[in-house]
Order: structure tokens, then C-alpha cells, then sequence
């Protein structure tokens, strides 16, 4: 299912290191020395939703995708794009699961749980020319 890992609860100490590691990683990105996040995930959702953000973790630094393209790349065939759609608005940790990169159908910006202008300033630091 992609590069999703999941993080052992019963591992001492770990959320107070993954929690560190997430912040490092965060940092890094944002002075734009970090363009892929090793952070491990524990994600719970469906298992459409799984293979949504699995799909996500797979959308290259700068690049973006329409959600019908993404659904595709899931494995999940065309005709999904609204229920890709929905998946991706449900992805729980954005920026380290890049649900900024997906855009409308004719690749015009569209909604974004953290609204439109941190989609745009998320998509101009990783070099898109979006204004």
C-alpha cells in the first residue's frame, strides 16, 4: 500500500520522539531543505481512504494532480474524482500527506481544508508559479 508506515503504540517514548521528529521535519520544509517527510504515520480511515492517501504520499514535491488523475495513480480506476475528492479533504495530517497538490479537474485551484491561500503559498514554496 505505498510508503505508509505505521507508528507501534506500544513503543516507549515514541510520541514524544514522533512528535520532535514531526516538528524538525515541518521546520525543514518550511526554510525549503525538506521535500519528502519520513515522519512514521498512523493513519486510520477506510480503506478507499488509505489508498487515497497512500496515493498522496506518492505526489512528487512541485508536482500536482487532478483528483480523477489521483484516483487513477490509487489504483481505483477513472470515474472517482468526487469521491477522491472526499477522501483527500479527510486526510488528517496535510502538508505531511500533500493534499495541497491536488487540483480541479482543469487543473484550476480549488477548495482546501486550510483555505485557498495556504494552498497557494504551499504550492509556491515547492516552486509552482501560482499567483
Amino acid at each position: 500500500m505505498g510508503p505508509l508506515r505505521f507508528l507501534q503504540n506500544d513503543t516507549p517514548g515514541a510520541p514524544a520522539a514522533v512528535l520532535r521528529q514531526t516538528h524538525q521535519e515541518l521546520h525543514e520544509y518550511w526554510r525549503g531543505d525538506r521535500k519528502v517527510f519520513d515522519v512514521p504515520l498512523s493513519l486510520r480511515g477506510t480503506d478507499f481512504q488509505k489508498k487515497v492517501w497512500a496515493a498522496l504520499l506518492e505526489v512528487s514535491f512541485g508536482a500536482t494532480l487532478s483528483y480523477g488523475e489521483l484516483g487513477e495513480q490509487a489504483g481505483l480506476g477513472t470515474g472517482h474524482g468526487r469521491a477522491v475528492g472526499t477522501a483527500v479533504g479527510s486526510n488528517p495530517v496535510s502538508i505531511i500527506v500533500p493534499c495541497h497538490r491536488i487540483l480541479a479537474r482543469d487543473h484550476s485551484l480549488n477548495g482546501y481544508g486550510g483555505g485557498l491561500r495556504r494552498k497557494v503559498r504551499l504550492l509556491q514554496l515547492e516552486g509552482l508559479g501560482i499567483v
